[in-house]
């Protein structure tokens, strides 16, 4: 729970970048947000859905980021967007983007600045721009700071943050089914990892199970809707000192999952889980008492993780490393880091591999890395269907393999999810170089990690400039080589 969140704890700690640090750069937004910019999510059609949170005058309102006709987010504008229904005001909630497009927020550790674990949920069309009520699962009084998972087959999973229950979505009828036998212990405070191969990996964090010691791990199968026990992460990821707070866990291009940690009482240990193996094997400590109650995760395109650290519990002096597979490698912070806590930041994989971040502030910022993907982990395009020819206005069925990437690229925990594993269609103009995205819909997988015969839908614009064009598709920030294509 974040009670104490909102006390203010303070420090003076910062740590001076170090090593890489002058490779990669962060950039703030040309144009910033008139309002503060809390948690964001991709939209298929390559936009950006951010959510208001301001306890004075937002949590029911949320925002679109555009880039511009260069593909530019930086140079990015913002337009408004339906606000949820006038009884609720989210903070700390589980969401998702679904395979056919819309998003769906569900719960809130607060509505409207009160904490009262909501069970209350909404569902966005981003084509009519309208928000439609949920009814909670059967019997659910809370949801609360709840994770969520969109399954491989699509299904969207929602945890009660406050139980051991789990439901899977139906879509199509917005009705919920039981599922998730077995729970080792309460969900509250815990994250989930979609694995290859379609399970789901988490870390225990021990809420109302006692304190010390506790290593335990756990993965969810869909084809038994149960959990069994994925071993022992050897070292305690959870704050066992009052917060029970974990840090992000990312899976990555190896198969191999980051989990960070919280410890109250010194540094955040860091466990290495192996998808192939089912075994765990102890990180290296964040330095100079480092750790992360709570905070984002981003996986950049060359298969470093993107974290942000910070002294003790919900203390401020905000630090950023990127984990390459061996060390934890400083790099630059942004302008407002030393007064944040980890637990402030959410961070965004974009179609150019950039990373957005926010701190429930007005300053948005991009941060550039400096690595370049692994070819082989490049999506391929197969044009199904309509062929090189491309009517504008029209829908197209576009085949191809490695559509939704090596990893849900996004990571917070409970609180806030964000995954971009789902297929990003981009057409270029090559006469002006204009850039244009497509809404994607109706993937037929989300599986990661997943390399077989994949497809989806594409609606291209009305507006899209005739003539030669490349087409590419993008899977968390990768983008795949360039197919030749004529709009008319």
């Amino acid at each position: 729970m974040k009670l104490l969140r909102m006390l203010g704890f303070a420090t003076g700690v910062l740590l001076a970048a170090a090593g890489m640090a002058s490779a990669q750069s962060w950039q703030p937004l040309a144009h910033q947000p008139s309002f503060t910019a809390g948690h964001a999510l991709l939209l298929t059609d390559g936009t950006v859905m951010v959510h208001h949170e301001d306890p004075n005058d937002g949590f029911s309102d949320w925002w679109r980021l555009t880039p511009d006709i260069n593909g530019s987010y930086v140079n990015g504008t913002w337009t408004q967007l339906a606000s949820l229904a006038s009884d609720y005001g989210p903070l700390f909630f589980a969401s998702a983007v679904l395979p056919d497009g819309r998003v769906i927020v569900e719960g809130g550790e607060q509505n409207f600045a009160q904490y009262v674990w909501t069970n209350k949920g909404a569902i966005y069309n981003p084509i009519t721009n309208v928000w439609t009520s949920m009814t909670p699962p059967s019997g659910w009084s809370s949801i609360g700071d709840a994770q969520s998972v969109v399954l491989s087959n699509g299904t969207f999973m929602v945890a009660n943050c406050c139980s051991t229950q789990q439901a899977l979505l139906n879509a199509s009828t917005l009705t919920w089914t039981a599922t998730g036998t077995g729970k080792f212990d309460e969900n509250d405070e815990e994250g989930w990892n979609l694995l290859p191969g379609g399970k789901v990996l988490t870390v225990d964090a021990y809420v109302n199970l006692g304190e010390g010691n506790g290593t335990n791990s756990e993965i969810y199968n869909p084809s038994t809707g149960s959990w069994t026990s994925a071993g022992s992460t050897i070292v305690q990821l959870w704050d066992s000192h009052g917060s029970y707070e974990v840090g992000p866990a990312m899976l990555r291009p190896d198969g191999t999952v980051f989990a960070t940690g919280a410890n109250g009482a010194g540094a955040g240990h860091t466990s290495i889980y192996s998808s192939s193996t089912g075994t765990w094997t102890p990180g290296p400590d964040f330095p100079d008492g480092l750790d992360i109650a709570d905070g984002p995760a981003a996986l950049l395109p060359d298969g470093n993780v993107l974290v942000s650290a910070s002294p003790g519990i919900f203390q401020n002096g905000t630090v950023f490393f990127e984990w390459d597979g061996t060390n934890l490698n400083s790099v630059p912070a942004t302008p407002n880091s030393q007064n944040n806590s980890s637990w402030y930041g959410r961070m965004l994989v974009l179609p150019t591999g950039q990373v957005l971040y926010t701190d429930g502030s007005r300053d948005v910022e991009i941060y550039t890395p400096a690595g370049i993907p692994n070819p082989n982990w490049a999506p391929s395009v197969v044009l199904t269907l309509s062929g090189p020819f491309i009517n504008r206005g029209s829908t197209i069925m576009l085949g191809g393999r490695k559509f939704n990437g090596y990893s849900q690229a996004v990571a917070y925990g409970d609180d806030a999810q964000a995954a971009t594993n789902y297929p990003i269609v981009r057409l270029t103009n090559v006469s002006t170089g204009h850039v244009f995205y497509c809404r994607t819909h109706d993937h037929n997988t989300m599986s990661v990690g997943y390399v077989g015969p994949a497809y989806t839908h594409v609606d291209i614009p009305s507006n899209m400039e005739v003539g030669r064009t490349y087409l590419e598709v993008i899977a968390n920030g990768i983008t795949s080589p360039r197919y030749n294509v004529a709009i008319r």
